[in-house]
Order: C-alpha cells, then sequence, then structure tokens
C-alpha cells in the first residue's frame, strides 16, 4: 500500500533529502526534529509554499520494499518535474508509478547505507542525533580494516591460548588436526554461502538474524536469530572464565578468595569453581557497566585487543623458529612414569651430592615422612627413579611421532610418559595424588570438537559492519574468506608446530603444573612467556566487552523487528539508543553461564547455538539458490546449492558430534521459539525463501494431484461454503461456518466463498469489505481455509461462477455446503429458490456432493457442548455413504462428541426387515462406525384425503407464482381473485372436515409442530392461532410448539399472498373455522364431493407429496428428539415447471424438525470397508 506525505516547503533551503530524511524517521519510529516547518500534517498543509508530495511504499519497512535505496525523494522530485507532454499515457499513474528516470536519479543520490545495529562496534552516543541534522559522509572502511581485522580478533581468541595445547595432547596430532579441518571447513562454506547472501542486496547492520530472517522468514529468522543472541551471550561467558582463568592460575595465584594449598580431589576443584564464579561475577558487573556507560570507549580499546592478539600469534611463530635453534629450558620432572607437579620443589632428583655427603631433597620430603635417608617412603617412590626431560625439546627433536595419536583418560587418571619403564604394584592404593598431574575431565574426542569450536566462530563479524564499508559487496566476501584462510592456517599450522615442538605429557598438563604453573602455550612463545599471558589475558577481555556490545543490540533488533511479542520490551533503550534493558537480560543470561564456571563446559553450549545459526545460513542460501528466486542474483559467483548442503550437513553432524544432548535442547529451544512466533508472533511479508518454498511444495503437490482423482481411501470433503451478505457485507448465516468447523476433522480444503451483484469496478471497495469480512469470521470460527468473492451482473450468475472457478487444479472443492432459502415463500423472494434450485442442478452436474442444513439458526455454536443425545441419519437410498460419514466427522469435534449414532433405513413391502438389520449391522461393523441400526417398515397405503388437499393447495399456489411477473397491483387482484375461487370450492365441500395447523412459511411456527424459523426476532409478537389455521386432516393432534420456537415476523412484514393464504381457514362471512374435533359425519362424508377436483391433479405431484407426507410421519415419530437429523435430499424435477413444487416436497419432508442436514452425494463412493 502506498502512502503520501505532504510536506510543506516554506523554507527555501530545505531540499528533499531534508524531507524525506523526516519521512524516513516517521517510519522508524523517531520523531522528527522540531522547527524547519515540518511539524504535522494539517500543519504543513496549512503553510505557505510549495508542497513535496513524497510517495512511500511498504507495509512496515520501507528501506526493504523500494528498488534502490533513498528512492523516495528522488521519485517525488522528479515526479514534480513533469510537464505533462511526453508521457501523457502514464500520466494518472506518476504519483504511484514514478518514471524510470527518478528512480536511476536515486541511485546518483545515493549517500550512505542504513545504519542500525551493530554487533562489535557503534557510533558514539551522540552522533545519531548529530546526523540528522547534517549530512553524513559516505563510509570509508575498505576492506583490510573493515572485514578481515575484525573478523581475526573475533576469530583468534581464548581456546587458542588455553585449550590448543591441551587439544593436541589429547586427541594427538592427527585427531586434533582432523577436528580443526572439520571446524574450518564448516565455517568456510558456510561463509561462501554468508558471502552470496549478503552480496543480494544490501544487507543493514543485524548480520546473521537479518539474512536469516529474510531469507527464512519470521519464524525461521526469529528463532535463529535468539540463537544466535544466546551463543553471543554465552561466549562473552566463555571470554569471562578465561579471562579469570588466566589471572588465577597464571598471572595472580594468590589472589584466589579460596585458597587451593592443601586441598585435594573434589575440594580443590570446588574451590577453584567457586573462585571462577566470584570473580567472573566481579569481571562481568565491571564491563556490563563499562558498555553501559558508553560503547564508545569499547570501540577505542578495539585496536589494542586486535594488537594483543596479533602480537601473541606472532610471539609463538618467533618461539618455534627459536626452537629449532636454541629451546629454552622448561623441564619436567618425571617419577617413573608420572609427571609431578613442579611447584614445591627445587631439584628434579631424590638426593643430590655436596661436599658433605648425600642429602636428600625437597622431592624427597614431599614422599618421606622425614629428611633421613632411612625414612619412610611412598612404595611407589622407593621403586622407581625421577627423570627430568625437556618439555620443549624443540621442532627438530623428532618429537611428533610420540605425539601422533591420541590419549583419552578418564577423571583423576595420572597424567603418564609412555615410553619410560615404571614399577608398579597393581595392589598398592595411589597415595599422594596431589603430588602428580592429573587429568581434570573425562576426555574423548567429541568432547574435545565441543571445546575446539568456538575457536572459530566469528566469521560473523564483516556482515555486521555492512553500514561502515565503502563496498560491502566486494569486501564481505574478500575479506571473510581471507580472514578464514588466514585463522584455519594458524590452526592447522599449530597444531603440528605444537605436537612438533613440546614433550606429549606437557602437551597433556592442561593449566602448566608440571613446568612451575606456566601457562604451556607460553613456554614456547618468545622472548617471554608473559608476552603470551599478558596479551591473552587482554584479548580475552576485549572479546567479551564486544560479546557484551554486540549480543544486547542484536536482541533489540530482534524485538524491534516485533516478531516475538513477548520481547518487545527489550527494543526500547536509553534516548540515544543504547538498548538497557537488552543488556541487563544480556548480563543476566551470561551470568548463568559464569555460574557454570567451567571453560569446558560452557564452550559446547555456545557452539550449540552457533552451529544452528550456521546451519541456517547455509540452508537460506541452498533454498534461494534452488527455488531461483528472480530476486536472487548475488555478485558473490563462487557458490553452489552443494556446497551450503554440505556446510549445512557438517553443522548438524558437529552439533552432534559435540553433545547430541545439547543439540536436542537446542532444537528444541529453536523449535519452541518457532511455534510460538508462529502462533502468536507479528505476520511480517520478507519474501522470504520459505514463502517461495511452499510455493514450489503447493505446485509440486498440485500437479501430484492432477494425475488423478484420489482414492476412496483419500476421500474427504472439500468443501465450498456458500454465504450470502447483508448490505453492509456481514454475513448472514454465521453458523454456517461454525457447522463447516465441525466437519473439519477431516481436514482438507475449504473455501468460503459469497456472491455480489453488480459490475467488478464499481463494486471493488465492496468486494474487499465483504473478502476482509468473511476472514474476520473465518478467524473467529477458526476456519482454516481461503476465501473468494465473486461479482457478477446477478447473484445466480455469481454463485454459478463460484461454483466453477474456485480451486486451482487438484486442489477444488468436492462438496458445496449452503443453508437453505429462508422466506422462500414470500412472494418477492422467488428468485431465491430458483437459484437455490439451480445450484442444485449445478452440483449435480458437477458431481458435486450438496449438504443443505434446514434451520441454520439452530444449530450449535463452537462454544456449545451435546452431553447427550442422537445423531440419526436416515438412509433412504445410498449416496455413496456421504451419510455414513458426516455423522462420523461431526463425531471427531467436541460439540458432538458425545452424540451417539443411530442409522434409520427404510423397508418397504417386499423386503425382508430383519435381514436388512443384520446386513446393515455387518455393513457398519466393516466401516469401523459405531451405530444403533433399525428397519422402520413403511407399507403401501391409501393416499390420504389430506394428501390430495396438500397438493391442491401447492398447484393453486404454483398458480399464484406464475404471475410474479405482473405489477403489485395486478399480482396481488390475480391472487385475489384465484384464492377466492379456492376458497369457494372448499367451503362447499365442508372445510370444517379438513382443518388443521400447517405453516405457511419457515418463519411462522406458531403452536404447531414446525421447524425454528432461520433467523429469529425476538422483539417480534406471536401470531394469532387464527392467522395459521390451515387445511389438513381432522385426525392429525396439534403438537405444542417446542421450548425453542424462536418468534415469528409481524403480519405487516408477509406479502399479500401470504396474508390471503392465512385467512383461508376462516369462512366468507368471517366466522371462525371450527376447531378440529367439530367435525361433523356429514362433513366426513362430504369430503369424497371433492373428488372431481382432486382427479385434475398431477398424479406425479399426488405421489410425491405422500411419501414426502409418510416419510416425514416416520421421521418425527423416531427423531423428534434427535439432536440433528441427516436425510437424503431428493433431486428437482428434470423439467423446469415444477420447481416450486419441489422446495414445498422438501418443506413437508423435514416439516417438524429442530434441526435438518439435507445430504445429497456428488455421485462416487466416499467411504470403503478395505484397509
Amino acid at each position: 500500500m502506498s502512502q503520501r506525505f505532504t510536506v510543506s516547503k516554506s523554507d527555501g533551503d530545505r531540499s528533499p533529502s531534508d524531507i524525506q530524511g523526516e519521512v524516513n524517521q516517521l517510519f522508524e519510529g523517531d520523531e522528527p526534529p522540531s522547527g524547519g516547518g515540518g511539524g504535522g500534517g494539517a500543519e504543513a498543509q496549512d503553510a505557505p509554499g510549495t508542497e513535496e508530495v513524497v510517495v512511500l511504499k511498504g507495509d512496515t519497512n520501507p528501506k526493504e520494499c523500494s528498488p534502490f535505496i533513498n528512492s523516495s525523494d528522488a521519485a517525488a522530485e522528479k515526479s514534480q518535474q513533469y510537464d505533462g507532454k511526453n508521457m501523457a499515457l502514464f500520466e494518472e499513474e506518476m504519483d504511484t508509478s514514478p518514471m524510470v528516470s527518478s528512480l536511476l536519479s536515486s541511485l546518483a543520490n545515493y549517500s550512505n547505507l542504513p545504519q542500525g545495529s551493530k554487533e562489535h562496534e557503534e557510533a558514539e552516543n551522540n552522533e545519531a542525533e548529530s546526523s540528522r541534522k547534517k549530512p553524513v559522509k559516505a563510509p570509508q572502511l575498505g576492506t583490510l580494516m573493515g572485514v578481515y581485522m575484525p573478523c581475526i580478533q573475533n576469530i583468534f581468541g581464548v581456546i587458542l591460548f588455553l585449550r590448543m595445547t591441551w587439544l593436541v595432547g589429547i586427541g594427538g596430532v592427527i585427531g586434533t588436526f582432523v577436528i580443526v579441518t572439520m571446524c574450518c571447513t564448516t565455517t568456510m562454506l558456510t561463509a561462501i554461502s554468508m558471502s552470496a547472501i549478503a552480496t543480494n542486496g544490501v544487507v543493514p547492520a543485524g548480520g546473521s538474524y537479518y539474512m536469516i530472517s529474510r531469507s527464512l522468514g519470521p519464524e525461521f529468522g526469529g528463532a535463529v536469530g535468539i540463537c544466535f543472541y544466546l551463543g553471543t551471550t554465552f561466549a562473552g561467558a566463555m571470554y569471562i572464565l578465561g579471562a579469570i582463568e588466566l589471572l588465577l592460575i597464571y598471572i595472580v595465584p594468590k589472589a584466589a578468595i579460596f585458597p587451593l594449598e592443601g586441598l585435594e580431589g573434589a575440594e580443590a576443584e570446588a574451590a577453584l569453581l567457586n573462585n571462577m564464579r566470584v570473580y567472573g561475577t566481579i569481571l562481568l558487573t565491571s564491563m556490563a557497566t563499562v558498555v553501559f556507560v558508553g560503547v564508545k570507549y569499547v570501540n577505542k580499546l578495539a585496536l589494542v585487543f586486535l594488537g594483543c592478539v596479533i602480537l601473541s600469534i606472532l610471539a609463538v611463530y618467533a618461539g618455534v623458529i627459536k626452537t629449532a635453534v636454541d629451546p629454552p629450558v622448561f623441564p619436567a620432572c618425571i617419577l617413573g612414569n608420572r609427571t609431578l607437579v613442579w611447584k614445591t620443589f627445587d631439584v628434579c632428583a631424590k638426593t643430590i651430592e655436596t661436599a658433605n655427603g648425600t642429602v636428600t631433597t625437597q622431592l624427597w620430603r614431599m614422599f618421606c615422612d622425614s629428611s633421613l635417608l632411612n625414612a619412610t617412603c611412598d612404595k611407589y617412590f622407593e621403586s622407581n627413579n625421577v627423570t627430568e626431560v625437556q618439555g620443549i625439546p624443540g621442532i627438530m627433536s623428532g618429537i611428533l611421532s610420540d605425539n601422533l595419536f591420541g590419549n583419552y583418560y578418564e577423571k583423576g587418571d595420572l597424567i603418564a610418559k609412555h615410553n619410560i619403564e615404571s614399577v608398579e604394584d597393581p595392589d598398592d592404593p595411589l597415595t599422594n595424588s596431589n603430588r602428580y598431574v592429573l587429568a581434570d575431565i573425562t576426555s574423548f574426542f567429541t568432547l574435545l570438537v565441543g571445546i575446539y569450536f568456538p575457536s572459530v566462530t566469528g566469521i560473523m563479524a564483516g556482515s555486521n559492519r555492512s553500514g561502515d564499508l565503502r563496498d560491502a559487496q566486494k569486501s564481505i566476501p574478500i575479506g571473510t574468506i581471507a580472514a578464514i584462510t588466514t585463522t584455519s592456517t594458524v590452526y592447522m599450522s599449530s597444531v603440528f608446530l605444537f605436537g612438533a615442538c613440546i614433550e606429549g605429557v606437557i602437551l597433556r598438563d592442561k593449566f602448566g603444573e608440571g613446568v612451575h604453573g606456566n601457562l604451556v602455550i607460553g613456554t614456547l612463545a618468545w622472548p617471554s612467556p608473559w608476552v603470551i599471558v599478558i596479551g591473552s589475558f587482554f584479548s580475552t577481555c576485549g572479546a567479551g566487552l564486544q560479546s557484551l556490545t554486540g549480543a544486547p543490540r542484536l536482541m533489540q533488533a530482534i524485538a524491534k523487528d516485533g516478531i516475538v511479542p513477548a520481547l518487545r520490551v527489550f527494543g526500547h533503550g536509553k534516548a540515544n539508543g543504547e538498548p538497557t534493558w537488552s543488556l541487563l537480560l544480556t548480563a543476566c543470561i551470561c551470568e548463568s553461564g559464569i555460574l557454570i564456571a567451567s571453560l569446558d563446559a560452557v564452550a559446547p553450549i555456545l557452539s550449540m547455538f552457533f552451529l544452528m545459526c550456521y546451519m541456517f545460513v547455509n540452508l537460506a542460501c541452498a533454498l534461494q539458490t534452488l527455488l531461483r528466486t528472480p530476486n536472487w542474483r548475488p555478485r558473490f559467483k563462487f557458490y553452489h546449492w552443494t556446497l551450503s548442503f554440505l556446510g549445512m550437513s557438517l553443522c548438524l553432524t558437529l552439533m552432534f558430534l559435540c553433545s547430541w544432548y545439547y543439540a536436542i535442547v537446542a532444537m528444541v529451544i529453536a523449535g519452541s521459539i518457532y511455534k510460538y512466533i508462529e502462533f502468536a508472533g507479528a505476520e511480517k511479508e520478507w519474501g522470504d525463501g520459505i514463502r517461495g518454498l511452499s510455493l514450489s511444495a503447493a505446485r509440486y503437490a498440485l500437479m501430484r494431484l492432477e494425475e488423478g482423482p484420489p482414492h476412496t481411501k483419500n476421500w474427504r470433503p472439500q468443501l465450498l461454503v456458500l454465504v450470502s451478505t447483508d448490505a453492509e457485507q456481514n454475513v448472514e448465516q454465521p453458523r454456517l461456518l461454525s457447522l463447516t468447523n465441525q466437519l473439519k476433522a477431516g481436514k482438507g480444503l475449504t473455501i468460503v466463498g459469497t456472491a455480489l451483484e453488480g459490475i467488478y469496478l464499481e463494486n471493488y471497495e465492496q468486494s474487499q469489505r465483504a473478502e476482509q469480512a468473511l476472514r474476520k469470521l473465518m478467524e473467529t470460527e477458526k476456519v482454516k481455509g481461503f476465501c473468494q468473492v465473486t461479482v457478477s451482473s446477478n447473484l445466480r450468475d455469481a454463485t454459478s461462477h463460484l461454483l466453477q472457478a474456485s480451486g486451482l487444479g487438484g486442489l477444488k472443492h468436492n462438496a458445496v455446503l449452503v443453508s437453505w432459502p429462508r422466506n422462500w415463500k414470500q412472494g418477492d423472494e422467488h428468485q431465491t429458490w430458483r437459484n437455490f434450485i439451480e445450484l442444485v442442478r449445478e452440483t449435480t452436474a458437477a458431481h458435486l456432493a450438496l449438504l443443505v442444513p434446514k434451520n441454520i439458526s439452530a444449530f450449535p455454536s463452537n462454544g456449545e457442548r451435546f452431553t447427550e443425545g442422537h445423531i440419526d441419519v436416515w438412509w433412504i437410498v445410498h449416496d455413496g455413504g456421504m451419510l455414513m460419514l458426516l455423522p462420523f466427522l461431526l463425531r471427531q469435534h467436541k460439540v458432538w462428541r458425545k452424540c451417539k449414532m443411530r442409522i434409520f433405513t427404510v423397508a418397504q413391502m417386499d423386503d425382508n426387515s430383519i435381514q436388512m438389520k443384520k446386513d446393515l449391522t455387518t455393513f457398519l461393523y466393516h466401516l469401523r462406525i459405531d451405530a444403533m441400526v433399525e428397519v422402520v417398515e413403511m407399507h403401501d397405503s391409501d393416499i390420504s384425503a389430506y394428501t390430495y388437499e396438500k397438493t391442491l393447495v401447492m398447484e393453486q399456489r404454483s398458480e399464484m407464482l406464475k404471475q410474479i411477473n405482473l405489477t403489485k397491483n395486478e399480482r396481488e387482484r390475480e391472487i385475489q381473485s384465484i384464492t377466492d375461487s379456492s376458497r369457494g370450492s372448499i367451503r362447499r365441500k365442508n372445510p370444517a372436515a379438513v382443518t388443521t395447523q400447517l405453516s405457511v412459511t419457515e418463519d411462522q411456527p406458531a403452536a404447531t409442530k414446525e421447524e425454528k424459523p432461520e433467523e429469529e426476532s425476538a422483539s417480534s409478537p406471536v401470531s394469532p392461532p387464527s392467522q395459521v389455521q390451515l387445511i389438513h386432516d381432522n385426525t392429525t393432534p396439534a403438537s405444542p410448539a417446542t421450548p425453542a420456537t424462536p418468534l415469528t415476523p409481524p403480519e405487516a412484514a408477509q406479502s399479500p399472498g401470504e396474508q390471503v393464504q392465512m385467512t383461508w381457514t376462516e369462512k366468507c362471512d368471517g366466522e371462525p373455522a371450527k376447531p378440529p374435533g367439530a367435525a361433523t359425519p356429514e362433513g366426513i362424508k362430504d369430503i369424497f364431493n371433492m373428488k372431481p377436483e382432486w382427479e385434475n391433479l398431477n398424479q406425479s405431484n399426488v405421489r410425491r407429496m405422500h411419501t414426502a407426507m409418510r416419510l416425514n410421519g416416520v421421521i418425527i415419530k423416531k427423531s423428534s428428539e434427535a439432536k440433528l437429523v441427516l436425510l437424503n435430499m431428493p433431486g428437482p424435477p428434470k423439467n423446469r415447471t415444477g420447481d416450486e413444487n419441489y422446495m414445498e416436497f422438501l418443506e413437508v419432508l423435514t416439516e417438524g424438525l429442530n434441526r435438518v442436514l439435507l445430504v445429497r452425494g456428488g455421485g462416487r463412493e466416499v467411504i470403503t470397508i478395505y484397509s
């Protein structure tokens, strides 16, 4: 929908770009700056000067709907320059369809990409306000500083410095190389997919969330966006834990609040974790405060953190080169084959020789009860020698062969050197365990994958900065892929270099306890281990700050999109746009990760979330490629859907490799968010790939449906529900949709259609209102389906068009649901029942089933419940099984669930009713339908006098309706003359003998056995009994009206013909007719004097009337208390001369029943006994 804003140009210095800036602010939810004559709409229109008309397109986000950036102002300006000569053919469309030149000029006026939230860098707080008042300079960042360096900084992190050597020692060079290759391949394939998406048009800041949500839709986008947010938040927790580990173990061990000295096993582990929790919370609070005060301080330190990372890595490579010439001296002490914790002793020997003789060492005193040579010592200490090995033998030492294969440990196992002999008594328990280097966790291959993967995340840093890049579509692919190539090379080379330079027991020593508590990778660095320790500490602190900066902005972007209603509060922040509430949420989630207190336990958690995010990036690229969306035109050409699927498969594999239960939890979280957004989220149309996938799947399914009609086992009612609307386009029969909902236990297709009379061009708005009313009612009644409005010159044609054109391909309706025409007996409603009969004929010709609920207003709503009762099926002729299937479907719904099903069938004179009942019971058993069966015997009988009289009245009424083309006065005179002659004839034959009660129309039940009217009118008075006395057999007793019988319309609302009919029971002299019991024997004998007039009746009509009355009597006797009666609907006459009689037959057939559903089969079997 287009919206036009008229903004005054009272000041000569206001350019169209200023005006467009104000309009853009309106769209973005910001208040326009005060002053400048552009206050409100009314003020702008009253202000003097020219007016600038700005046309904006799109529902919510004009940036995503316009073909070019900032196209609105240029298009508007160009439209004002139209001279009205060369483009006169299009002059009326200039406002909504500007000329191509105006769109092209917008590209020339392109100044800046839309800036939004950034993951790791944000403009200073006051820049947002100042940018509204002065033009923003074009972004200047290139590939190196805008993409490459940020990705390097985010990819290299805490795992490289704290866990890489341990991974190589545990997994072996080969195993670790496999892990590194898998993870790096995954990120490279993801980067290729991301590059394709990022270069397919402008990607505002928001990174992977924006790309996935706009490619896969709001449901996937919201789910994956929140997963990416959680991954970034837990990454912050991991970085903080890494920084605290560096601080407490390597930098200031004595700062521990819970001292570790003298503690063993679980006590020492608990003390370490508590220290991590306390210091981690303190550091998190400090970092959150810095972020809250101002992101500009984080940005200023970003270069320092990046320098620390690069310097640390260079120091490692320099140390590797130095080991080839002069290996550093970092000895490890081995007792037998067990590695000793080298902290409390100075010399790796039991005794030393001095001038005074042999002297015991500090190591001796650790394992013996005294310093004397004859002291009692640990058995293992006595039996094995102490060996000092070089911790860093150097790259030329050939140690690589010892480190090729993995060494996995259980928690508490001793870290042992395998190529040294050891004397060990299996029965001797382990003592002095705190003297040895032990495995702190149980290790296995998949655990290593989960711990390592976070070290390759961070590839989105470049795409998140697209607003600051000079040429984002060039820089993002080159910078990201180059950064991944660089980091992958560093990781792969470090695996071989660590394995070739460092002794195996030192590699497996996670905390460097065997080398005087030094950081293992630090022992390799040159010139000093402190270069790595200090550098890695600052880099992890910087990475933590960036996570705390980026995660809240990501949450703010999700909240502002409005797709997750529960998160809308997190879209608010400070006046300058800082996401205060999101920062608070991020800090709380981050604290939960810190309370875990173990870097090795947190790493797999964030691996799950990042892997899920990367998996959907690959899925988005693959879908867009396979669907060949017209808008899919990436500038990055080196992608293929097979690469994307390979990347997606690798992501899924790594998720379950890392931790299958974490993977399931992550999927459950994402699935829950997806369903929540689908159920309660805002409707968004982003042109996403899932819509395209749905379209392709629908097309494929429709093509398959075209192959042939469905098998009987697959048959289900695909309903076309025909409703009528009033002058205000409100649906007149809302209960028809309630019945539709109750019937849809069979699922299938539902099309709700209505017909309007008129010309489409003139009634377009009316049709839109009608369609909106249908949608609203469908939503209220919870009917899943489509609505369709057809406008034609007359209602008959419009209904026929609906019947013929609804549906698509094989997905077409096979049944029509339409209510019984109300007030059909009124003279001015003749066209209604004629249309109804034509509809019956058309459904028969089209082989469609027809369902006609009579007295629809009496049907239950979806909120009602029947606690007991019956659904009665009167199976008179076989219709393909529709009568059996419909009650079964209805009983699936909670309204009818407690109703029992009864099936009645009619036996004629020659039928064996006992055998019929047995056969029907067997048939129902094979159909797996529970129902009570009853066979009703109807023997041939003479046609009663009442039947003749009923037929006579019907034909007389038909004669009246034939005069419908006369003028109103002529029609009244003609009807009066016919009824006068009828009255005289009947009076001559003693009408008192044939007096009864019969409804004239469906709206006049009065005090008889009549059905409810179609529309209830609580304000209408009850008609006097004398107004509804008509000819009837005097032996028929009058039954009281049902309690639910509503009031009837007033007499004044009835047509003249009805008023005449209602006076037939009065004598010509005005005396009231005798009551039914006042008949005399002479009157009964006199009835046969009517024979001459009866002989002139159409005998076919007499027989049909006889059948209708006999059936009606039996049905009322058996099913008067039923909640619903279903019965076969007879077809209309083949010649159209008896149409009005057909309606009378149906009226008599259903007389006195509360709820009736007339069913007409579609000419095919819809139910089968076979599986």
